[in-house]
């Protein structure tokens, strides 16, 4: 088979789809690995390690679109992308449909195979592919909310563990999933009075049990939400249905009440946010006020540290490349029920309920 990993052009996206170990791994097994020339800059591999790697170098995104049966990637499919791709290609990446009907009715008009890293399940019913993305967001959830806490980022002008003699913040988490225990541990470590708040009572038990003790948790609602957005100096999102748009848990109302200067971080936006006033931004332009709140609501948080990265994400995702490249992606989704779950486009069609459900579009159960 022959595998493409074009540079990613999502603005400020330093991360790259394949180390070139990967590359070796595969040119190994008889596959022709296609590399753009300065797909791995960003992230601190040059084209001289692919290459000495056994890939092939390509000058521009159109050589590499055009030659390969499976494009491995990054970041959802950008527009001249889109114009890229071939009917039957497979594309292996983020695709998080459910929150853009332009990205999903186009790839599906596209004839694309999609398989999202985001759904792919493992055994023990785990993301595997979307867990260490979603360990670094938490982690930068925290240090982003306390840079933009600070005053001259039109936050409240509070450090987020305070000192002797001055109260730290209080940071209200909201989801106990990967994303919002990196984020306690985080703002724990900072100092930091720290509420975790999600609706899994047993996950809350054993977080309970195992965070500090400035970590509380607490059974979400819409009460006991309200009643902390009152209380915070830094909200995070970190709500997940896998595959599915993120609930909504705070209204442009609720943030009538919080403190002026206060900080959301929305790390549910690749999802569609869990957060009304949410919209997508940028490292370029990461935040935006509404009703004296601070929103940072980028869409690929992780770009900004691409060599941690791209090294956490293709670690995870090399397995599950290797074997659609030597199986093809129907005998692998056969084997593996668990990759299977991550196919949600097949030749236009939706494959995976939860993007259909969301998108209101016909659902076509694998067969």
């Amino acid at each position: 088979m022959k595998v493409g990993v074009p540079k990613e052009i999502k603005p400020d996206e330093y991360r790259v789809g394949m180390m070139p170990v990967g590359a070796e791994t595969l040119s190994r097994a008889g596959h022709e690995v296609l590399i753009e020339s300065g797909a791995g800059m960003a992230s601190g591999f040059a084209d001289v390690d692919y290459r000495n790697a056994g890939a092939t170098i390509v000058s521009g995104p159109k050589e590499v679109f055009e030659k390969s049966d499976m494009i491995v990637k990054v970041k959802e499919p950008q527009p001249s992308e889109i114009g890229m791709f071939r009917p039957g290609q497979i594309v292996f990446t983020y695709f998080h449909f459910a929150a853009s009907s332009e990205l999903t009715k186009a790839c599906m008009e596209s004839g694309i195979i999609a398989i999202a890293y985001e759904t792919i399940v493992d055994r023990n019913g785990r993301l595997p592919l979307l867990t260490p993305m979603s360990e670094i967001a938490g982690k930068m959830s925290i240090q982003e909310g306390a840079k933009y806490l600070e005053k001259p980022m039109m936050g409240r002008g509070i450090l987020l563990g305070g000192v002797p003699g001055v109260a730290p913040a209080h940071v209200a988490i909201l989801g106990a999933g990967i994303v919002g225990t990196q984020a306690a541990k985080v703002a724990a470590g900072l100092g930091a009075n720290v509420v975790l708040m999600d609706i899994n009572l047993d996950r809350l038990r054993y977080l309970d049990d195992v965070m500090p003790a400035n970590v509380k948790t607490i059974f979400s609602d819409a009460h006991t939400v309200r009643e902390h957005l009152l209380l915070a100096d830094l909200v995070i999102g970190a709500v997940l249905i896998p595959g599915a748009k993120a609930p909504r848990l705070v209204t442009r109302e609720d943030l009538k009440a919080m403190k002026n200067g206060s900080v959301i971080v929305d790390v549910a936006i690749d999802q569609g946010g869990c957060i009304e006033t949410s919209r997508p931004t940028t490292h370029q332009h990461p935040t935006y006020v509404v009703e004296g709140v601070v929103h940072y609501c980028v869409t690929n948080m992780p770009g900004a540290v691409g060599r941690t990265s791209t090294i956490a994400l293709c670690n995870a995702t090399l397995p599950y490349a290797r074997r659609i490249a030597n199986k093809g992606y129907e005998q692998a989704a056969k084997e593996d029920r668990g990759l299977a779950e991550g196919i949600n486009l097949v030749r236009g069609k939706v494959t995976y309920e939860a993007v259909a459900s969301s998108l209101s579009l016909p659902y076509h159960p694998l067969t």
